[in-house]
């Protein structure tokens, strides 16, 4: 051994070499001990999580080896599937063994010369078997003819595969896959096997990590490790990610055509515009610290986009535009990677991630997003979803270059191609000596053909089918369209092994045009090819509609809409509050002579209007139109309700009713254990028959399913109350009970000398939402007061049982 290590160097020496080769041939072999160290270990750990779950979690593995079920709440464990796949693993081992000998063998050796001598020497798939760390099943966002499930599939196999070609002995010892799998069962019928087809699929490419044996030692080698690796994730998601599918038919003489290519569910439009207040990665010599040039990677599935890359600013402008086609909704998600560009090595400067249910949900979202794993920085996206319609008054040339359709084209087959371009050139037969009898013989071989699908300045290639005259590819495109009236689709069917054109064909937009239902689905002739040479395919042509949001909605964003300010009638002696329902725009906040409206006619004195009592209440005519008269005078500009018919303006109708939250009395307020005033204080004055200056804090709190995080949004205050004549000067202080510590404290800014603050600032409590419904929100409003003074430092505090809200939903309220 000491031979074999000195060996090199004595050999550099003898050679003449200089000494700088040997360090080289040094460092890269440790690399590749490094690498191979590493394997073994991500291999013992993830091993160790299989022995004993509990154990390893408590150690501390990576957060990508825990189950899903540990983060997200809505994913259930299926112990008992696990249980059945242990059992049945060694049968399906053996069904796997003489599969690879009986028929992935002869296919090798048939694929080259160089390959006949392939043979299987060891096949176990040994004693380890997939598991699935969960399972989350789709009914409401789906059709009622389907089933849709996602599995979280985790291999870690200590299979043993080995094979000797030429001599050389090749093999894998042990795999690490780990995925979503999306498992659609479709469609759902009335008799046996009352499924028709199971579709199978990745959401996103698998990771993937493969231990090799044998003369594969080398793959780990470093800068071949990282192409190997990417080289096998292609060649997966060429056949198993989005938009590519594996549909097994249950029944037969089932079509399964529309399985394997459904129609995509939509198109995101993403205007990346610009970002704020990025971590800087440039420095000089490792101390001086410099800007960066931020650049941005947006990817939705398999597809991905880069922006432009903006020089040396920590508060980059691109206003860039990408579209992407979704497959799969709720599933696919758009990923926001930012990254300073480096003469080396990019250096990563946050993410965001978006799920594009929201996004559909909400039609269009414009907001700033904060960016996560990294320290500071906001991002300013545009998302608009676009609808796939049916309708040709919606393909208009948009004047700003964005695209109007989608064409969708779905390659079946072709039929007579001709073995060469010799064969047929414009249908008629050229003859041509061919001297040559070893190219002769090549060119008598069925054509292994391919082809480009070219729409404007973009071409897309399906895969190969190798030696046939009547191939079947049976592969889905998806192709933008800027002007459908002008342009067309352009189709070239080529031979790998010569190069050489088999076929071309021109399909104009416009012909979808004629049809009512803007598809083709036929035969079509190929120029430069044989009489008889056709190509099937079919043709959907789609236009894009930005659907218009709903103004009732809740926005589902990282930053929702905020509300604009209730609008407040008040009652001397008897303070009652009406909220409207949330408004999308942003309304200008009201002060305190704003909020001093018409009073409603009186009641009786005795009576307490509380929030549950009057959600099921009646209202009376005139306090309906005491409202309406208060909001008349509140807004003065807007002129009277004349837009409503006469007698329906002063009675709304019971939705309308039940939309208004009416806030306790002033004799109420101490009844209720989710509020506490404090009123201790010689500056609150108490007077029956009087207005009660009693102060109020506007809040917008929802769960953020995207981040895990509950999010509370701290809008403003008003008529807080006065504690001191020189002024107040209040902040907001935010508390997760029943959490104390003050590390978990939130508090916003201290705004100076103002009753009516207006804040704007929004807190994250990262927690998962089981443990969110059993918590308490204490918010307080407290004044910033001089060191060693004696005013009063609270002035008023609120609690929110959450347990008793709709998180996901969300609420805004005063």
């Amino acid at each position: 051994r000491a031979l074999l290590c000195l060996g090199p160097v004595y050999l550099a020496g003898y050679l003449g070499l200089s000494g700088s080769w040997v360090l080289l041939a040094l460092a890269l072999w440790l690399c590749w001990g490094l690498i191979r160290r590493g394997k073994r270990d991500r291999l013992a750990a993830a091993f160790a999580l299989l022995e004993d779950e509990r154990e390893a979690v408590c150690r501390g593995l990576a957060a990508r080896h825990l189950p899903a079920w540990v983060h997200f709440p809505d994913v259930e464990r299926v112990e008992w599937l696990n249980k059945v796949l242990v059992q049945a693993w060694p049968y399906f081992g053996t069904i796997m063994e003489k599969t690879f000998k009986e028929v992935l063998e002869p296919k090798i050796r048939a694929k080259s010369v160089h390959l006949k001598t392939c043979t299987f020497t060891k096949i176990h798939f040994g004693e380890k078997c997939p598991r699935i760390n969960g399972i989350k099943a789709y009914t409401k966002e789906i059709d009622r003819r389907q089933v849709t499930l996602d599995l979280q599939i985790c291999y870690i196999g200590d299979c043993e595969i080995h094979m000797d070609i030429s001599k050389f002995n090749l093999g894998v010892k042990g795999v690490q896959l780990y995925g979503t799998l999306r498992v659609i069962l479709e469609p759902l019928l009335t008799d046996a096997p009352f499924v028709g087809a199971v579709t199978l699929f990745f959401m996103q490419k698998p990771h993937l990590e493969i231990n090799w044996a044998g003369m594969s030692n080398l793959l780990d080698v470093p800068g071949i490790n990282v192409m190997s690796d990417s080289l096998i994730q292609d060649f997966i998601a060429a056949r198993l990610v989005l938009p590519n599918r594996i549909t097994v038919p249950l029944k037969k003489n089932m079509n399964i055509a529309h399985l394997r290519f459904p129609v995509p569910q939509g198109v995101i439009r993403v205007h990346l515009l610009e970002a704020e207040n990025l971590v800087q990665k440039d420095n000089f010599l490792g101390a001086i610290r410099g800007k960066s040039d931020p650049y941005a990677l947006l990817r939705v599935g398999t597809v991905q986009y880069r922006s432009k890359t903006v020089s040396r600013d920590l508060n980059p402008i691109w206003n860039e535009t990408f579209e992407f086609v979704v497959h799969e909704v709720p599933g696919q998600d758009l990923e926001v990677d930012l990254y300073d560009e480096d003469p080396d090595k990019d250096d990563f400067m946050g993410s965001l991630l978006i799920g594009l249910v929201d996004v559909m949900n909400d039609r269009t979202v414009d907001e700033w997003f904060p960016l996560s794993k990294t320290t500071s920085g906001h991002l300013h996206l545009k998302l608009e979803w676009l609808s796939l319609v049916n309708d040709q008054e919606k393909l208009h040339e948009d004047k700003k270059g964005l695209s109007t359709a989608i064409l969708i084209v779905y390659l079946d087959s072709a039929f007579n191609l001709p073995k060469n371009h010799f064969e047929y050139s414009n249908g008629e037969c050229g003859a041509k000596k061919i001297k040559n009898n070893k190219y002769l013989k090549k060119m008598e071989r069925e054509p292994s053909s391919f082809v480009l699908l070219t729409v404007g300045n973009k071409t897309q290639k399906s895969k190969t089918c190798n030696f046939s005259k009547d191939p079947t590819w049976g592969q889905a495109f998806t192709f933008f369209v800027h002007s459908a009236h002008s342009q067309s689709l352009h189709i070239e069917i080529k031979d790998k092994e010569r190069e050489c054109a088999l076929g071309t064909s021109v399909v104009c937009l416009s012909h979808l045009l004629k049809d009512p239902n803007m598809t083709l689905d036929q035969r079509f002739q190929l120029d430069h090819s044989s009489s008889d040479s056709f190509i099937k395919m079919k043709l959907v042509l789609r236009a894009l509609k930005v659907e218009e949001p709903d103004p009732q909605r809740v926005k589902a964003g990282v930053n929702a809409s905020k509300p604009g300010p209730v609008r407040v009638t008040e009652k001397a002696g008897n303070q009652q509050k009406f909220a409207s329902p949330p408004q999308v725009s942003k309304v200008p906040p009201m002060n305190k002579d704003s909020a001093a409206l018409e009073s409603l006619p009186k009641k009786d004195s005795g009576e307490d209007l509380d929030t549950k009592d009057s959600s099921g209440a009646p209202v009376s005519s005139e306090t309906v139109s005491g409202l309406d008269e208060a909001e008349g005078k509140q807004n003065p500009e807007h002129g009277p309700p004349s837009a409503l018919p006469s007698g329906a303006a002063a009675m709304p109708t019971l939705p309308v009713l039940q939309e208004m939250r009416v806030a306790p009395s002033v004799t109420s307020l101490g009844s209720l254990p989710s509020s506490c005033f404090e009123l201790s204080s010689s500056n609150l004055d108490i007077h029956n028959g009087t207005e009660m200056p009693l102060g109020e804090i506007q809040l917008t709190v929802r769960y953020a399913s995207i981040r895990q995080s509950l999010v509370v949004l701290v809008n403003g205050c008003r008529n807080l109350v006065p504690s001191s004549n020189r002024g107040v000067d209040p902040y907001v202080r935010i508390y997760l009970l029943p959490d104390r510590r003050w590390t978990s404290r939130k508090k916003t800014s201290v705004k100076k000398k103002t009753l009516n603050p207006q804040y704007d600032e929004k807190f994250e409590f990262f927690e998962s939402l089981e443990n969110v419904k059993k918590r308490t929100l204490d918010i307080a409003v407290k004044n910033s007061r001089p060191f060693m003074s004696q005013e009063r430092k609270e002035l008023g505090k609120v609690r929110i049982d959450l347990s008793q809200e709709d998180l996901i939903k969300g609420f805004a309220q005063w």
